[in-house]
C-alpha cells in the first residue's frame, strides 16, 4: 500500500503495467495521442489490459474533441480520461455530463504561470476529478519549487486536487508530501530494455520511500 495515490503515465508494454498494478497505484495511463513517442494502439492497451487488475484504466488524449474521447472511453472501458493543457472548459463540460472522470494536464512552462493556473482551475475545477501539473517536461525540479513558488503552489493544493509529475529523489518526494497537500503524484512507463525486462530500481527507490508497511 503507498502512502499517496500515484498514476502511472504513458504505459506502453506489459512489464510496465504489471509493475506499476503490483505496486497498486491508482492510475495506468495509455497514450492515445498519435504524434507522441508514447502512443499506443488501442488493440495493444486492450490485451495489456486483460492482465491487470486493481488499477483504473486511463485513456491520455490531448486536445480530441468530447465526441472522439468518450467514443474511445466506451470502445476501450476508459475509467478515467486525460485531456491537454489546452482542453477547453466545453470538452470538460461535455465529458462530465456523461460520467467520464477527468484528470486535466497542465504543463507548468515557469512558476510565474501558477498564478494564472489558479484562475484556470478556479474555472474548470468543478468538471475535472484532478489536475495534472507537470513541472518534468520543462525540468523544474523539488529545489526550484520549493525556492521560487512553494507558497503559491502550497495555496493551490489547499484548495483543488492536485498530482504533480516531476523528477525528484526518494528524498526530495518524502519532503514534497510532507510540504504539500497533494492529492498524489504521477510517475511514468518507459521503453523495455528487451521484450519482457526492464530495471525499475529507481522506481523501486521511489516507492519503497511512501510505502505503508502493513501489521
Amino acid at each position: 500500500m503507498l502512502s499517496t495515490k500515484v498514476k502511472a503515465s504513458s504505459v506502453t508494454n506489459l512489464t510496465d503495467a504489471r509493475y506499476f498494478a503490483a505496486w497498486e497505484t491508482e492510475w495506468l495511463g495509455f497514450n492515445f495521442n498519435t504524434g507522441s513517442e508514447h502512443y499506443i494502439q488501442p488493440n495493444t492497451m486492450k490485451a495489456i489490459k486483460e492482465w491487470v487488475d486493481g488499477v483504473k484504466i486511463v485513456g491520455e488524449f490531448d486536445l480530441q474533441p468530447a465526441e472522439e474521447i468518450l467514443a474511445a472511453a466506451d470502445m476501450l472501458e476508459l475509467e478515467a480520461v486525460q485531456v491537454g493543457t489546452f482542453a477547453e472548459s466545453a470538452t470538460l463540460q461535455q465529458l462530465h455530463a456523461q460520467e467520464v472522470p477527468v484528470i486535466k494536464e497542465m504543463v507548468v512552462q515557469s512558476l510565474d504561470e501558477l498564478g494564472p493556473m489558479a484562475q484556470q482551475m478556479e474555472a474548470q475545477h468543478s468538471w475535472v476529478e484532478a489536475f495534472l501539473l507537470d513541472f518534468y517536461k520543462n525540468n523544474i525540479g523539488w529545489a526550484e519549487l520549493k525556492a521560487g513558488g512553494l507558497s503559491e503552489f502550497r495555496l493551490l493544493a489547499e484548495q483543488y486536487p492536485i498530482l504533480i509529475s516531476m523528477d525528484f529523489s526518494p528524498e526530495e518526494l518524502l519532503e514534497l508530501l510532507d510540504e504539500l497537500p497533494v492529492k498524489g503524484i504521477s510517475v511514468r512507463g518507459g521503453a523495455e530494455e528487451k521484450v519482457g525486462y526492464k530495471s525499475f530500481d529507481e522506481l523501486d527507490e521511489l516507492f519503497e520511500a511512501i510505502e505503508v508497511l502493513e501489521d
